[in-house]
This record gives structure tokens, sequence and C-alpha cells, in this order.
């Protein structure tokens, strides 16, 4: 590792989820409807969010830069994954594989941040309700992104610091659909110890700790509920089950996949599927079947796109009988 990278090797051949053809066809058909459906669904969120001044609060400012992030999390290494379906040879370079895990733990880990900072809102909201709007200002909103971008950033960039110039001289065959760090580093021609213990200690020890803390967040806000309401916690409990849905959805797969003492078990391929495309495509069903707000909104944003079309086709009409 002193000297630079010594590398030989230019380019991974990546194994894929199967190489039967009829499984192949099923799995295209399955990654294309979840992909789709989740880029539609997010990117629906946000527009919906955007054109009603209802829903301009901070919840859902914070909602509509959950679903731009899993837009990211959907198109990171999930168009590749299916047009790899029907090639021979799923290769990638170098170059690519290491852009990849770049932006792969840069989105992941920014949207780990951003769901602490959705539990804080929610406790604001709940616990300080007389302070919320003055708590959670736009200009805090936007510091508490900024930060989690930051912080992404850098869980991302020190991680590929470690990595970006390791050795790779020998085999190029990665028994996976995408790169991630685990089996990247096993691929080195040097003593991957230390960097595997790295990558547990960044990834998989931040997953784990974020995930505890959210989890005594949504406790902790429960209980202040119940020993200050009659009615108990089943108000609060409507409002953070979507969230408490999501943060289960999001860390289960990163915890298992990054503090499993067997990083190359196939299970991992398994369940990086349900992080970068599940996951993604869950979030908006959540938030929208569970959110009243949300579905009123969304019925009042069609029904604008419906009367618009509707005055432009009698527009149209009416031009088309005067000439």
């Amino acid at each position: 590792m002193d000297g630079g990278n010594h590398s030989v090797v230019s380019e991974f051949l990546l194994l894929g989820l199967t190489s039967s053809w009829e499984i192949q066809i099923l799995l295209f058909l399955f990654f294309t409807i979840f992909y789709i459906a989740s880029m539609l669904g997010n990117l629906l969120i946000v527009v919906t969010i955007i054109s009603d001044h209802h829903l301009h609060s901070p919840m859902y400012f914070l909602l509509a830069n959950l679903s731009i992030i899993d837009t990211g999390v959907s198109s990171i290494a999930s168009p590749k994954m299916i047009y790899d379906l029907f090639r021979k040879d799923k290769v990638i370079s170098l170059t690519g594989c290491i852009t990849q895990m770049f932006f792969i733990h840069t989105v992941g880990g920014t949207e780990m941040v951003l769901l602490i900072v959705m539990a804080y809102d929610r406790y604001i909201a709940i616990c300080k309700p007389l302070h919320y709007l003055s708590i959670m200002s736009l200009r805090m909103c936007i510091s508490l992104l900024a930060v989690a971008w930051t912080i992404g950033l850098i869980h991302s960039v020190a991680q590929l610091a470690f990595v970006v110039n390791l050795p790779f001289c020998g085999p190029n065959t990665m028994d996976s659909f995408y790169c991630d760090f685990p089996r990247f580093i096993k691929l080195a021609c040097t003593d991957t110890y230390r960097l595997e213990f790295l990558v547990t200690a960044n990834s998989g020890f931040i997953s784990m700790g974020t995930f505890f803390i959210l989890i005594v967040s949504y406790i902790f806000i429960l209980v202040t509920v119940r020993k200050h309401s009659s009615g108990g916690p089943s108000k609060a409990l409507s409002t953070l089950s979507a969230h408490i849905t999501v943060v289960v959805f999001f860390f289960g797969p990163c915890i298992i996949v990054y503090v499993w003492p067997f990083p190359t078990l196939p299970i991992d391929k398994f369940l990086a599927i349900f992080d970068a495309l599940i996951t993604p495509f869950m979030n908006p069903v959540i938030y929208t079947f569970r959110n009243k707000d949300m579905k009123v909104a969304m019925r009042r944003l069609f029904g604008k796109v419906l009367s618009f079309r509707k005055s432009s086709f009698m527009t149209s009409q009416r031009h088309s009988d005067s000439s």
C-alpha cells in the first residue's frame, strides 16, 4: 500500500444474481417495476410538497429531502443491475467501482443523519409544540440538512481514502451486482484485516449506533407523551409509526451487511437489493398511505392536473372551431 496504486486490474467482473435465463427475466420485470415505481413515487412526494402550501412545514421539508435522497439511492446501482441482467460479461471499471462506492456511502450516510433529524423534528413537534416553529425554522432545517450531507460526505471519503490506492493484481471477480467495500477490499493483493475492521467500525458500528439512537429517541417520545397525555400514546404512535417503519427497513439490511461476521455470504446480495430498491419504494408507500395530509394534498394535485388538462383541451377545441 505504501507506494501508490500498483494495480494491474483495470476492471472487475460482477457475477450478478443468477445465471438462469428464466430467473433473469423474472428479476428484470421485478426490478424494473420497483425501480420505476420508486422513482415516480418519490418524485410525486417532492412535487406534491412543493406545490401544496399546506405542506410547507418542517416535517414535509425533511420528507421531501428524504424522497430526493431515495431517488439517488435507487439510481446508484439499480439501473446497472437491471442492464447487466442480460449481459454475459457484467464488468465495471476500477474507476466506476470506486465512484459507485463513493455515492453509495455519501447518500447512505446522509440518509442516516437525515433520519435522526426527522426524529428530532418529531420530538420537538410532539413534546414542545408551542416552540416547534421557532425551533424548527427554515434556517434551522437547511442547516441540519447541510450537516447531514457534510457528515455523509465525510463518512464516504474517510473510507475511500484508505482503499483508493489498494493494489489489485490477482482475481478480479466480485460475487455481487454492485461494488461495495467488503467485497472490494477482499480482492486486494495485500493484508486487508485492518481495512476490514475499519469498514466494520465506520459503516457497521455507525449503522448500529444510529439505529440505537433512533429507537431510543422514539421510545422516549412515546413515554413523554404517555406521561403528559390522558389519551395515551395512540396519537403519537400514529404519527411516529411511519418513521419507525422506515428506520427498520433502512437500517436492518445495513447492520447485517456491515456487521455480519461472514461478509461474503450470498445473503449480502439480497439484502443489498432490499436497501437499493425495496426501501426507496416503500418510503413513499408508507408516508403516503399512513399520512392523511399527504393523501389530501395528492388528491388536490391530481385535481389541478385534470382541471388544467381539461381547460387546455377546451381551449384547443375552441381554436379549432373558430378556424
